[in-house]
């Protein structure tokens, strides 16, 4: 019989979510997705974007770009390239970009963040913003982020983490079977992104409200 304290385990994603299935999840939140999570997820991209302005260096990518939330955060000075899987997401990036006037967004992308096909040391900055617990392979997507950011650069990710007990767990556990049709894991364990070589140099910071979010930084 397992011990009680095996049960409260983060456990790594167990439920694979391809592409399709992520295209296909996005197709059907695009239209809905500013109204039910911009007002929860706005601390962490608002976090993530103030952090990136204070970084060094000017071209930054942020993956997983969706509907484009967190451009209107990023300071002029910084030049944004956001890459995205949805298309119907991306037709409403692009449309913020015109209609805030964001002249500092160079290209809204349709590719893969784990196979980019981006230049290595193309960017200063890459930033995931709730992009890690979607992706099918998140130590892949860290793999090309690595990649693609200059040696010296830096890689943000801001993401729900699975909790390692509590209330939390149980209903995060329980929301596990629905991550196909969430589009994302509930129960994303951080060592399902980063390796224990990473896990020993990223920084961590709880974001409001109350540390639902976590921001993680890492020197490339």
């Amino acid at each position: 019989m397992p011990h009680a304290s095996d049960s409260r385990q983060p456990l790594v994603p167990h439920t694979a979510l391809d592409a399709d299935s992520v295209r296909n999840a996005y197709r059907r939140w695009a239209s809905v997705y500013d109204l039910v999570f911009g007002g929860i997820s706005g601390w962490g991209r608002r976090r993530a974007a103030f952090e990136v302005n204070r970084l060094p260096g000017t071209r930054v990518l942020e993956v997983g770009v969706g509907t484009g939330l967190a451009l209107p955060y990023y300071a002029p000075d910084k030049r944004i390239t956001g890459i995205d899987l949805s298309v119907d997401m991306l037709d409403r990036a692009r449309a913020r970009v015109a209609t805030d006037g964001l002249s500092n967004v160079e290209d809204l992308l349709e590719l893969d963040a784990e196979n980019t096909g981006f230049a290595a040391g193309r960017f200063d900055i890459a930033v995931g913003m709730f992009v890690a617990s979607v992706v099918p392979n998140p130590r892949r997507l860290l793999a090309e982020l690595r990649r693609v950011v200059r040696p010296g650069g830096h890689i943000l990710f801001v993401n729900h983490f699975a909790a390692k007990d509590g209330p939390r767990w149980w209903v995060e556990r329980a929301m596990a079977p629905a991550s196909r049709a969430l589009g994302w894991h509930p129960d994303f364990a951080i060592d399902a992104l980063f390796a224990p070589a990473d896990a020993a140099s990223v920084q961590l910071t709880a974001v409001p409200p109350f540390g639902l979010f976590t921001l993680a930084k890492l020197h490339n």
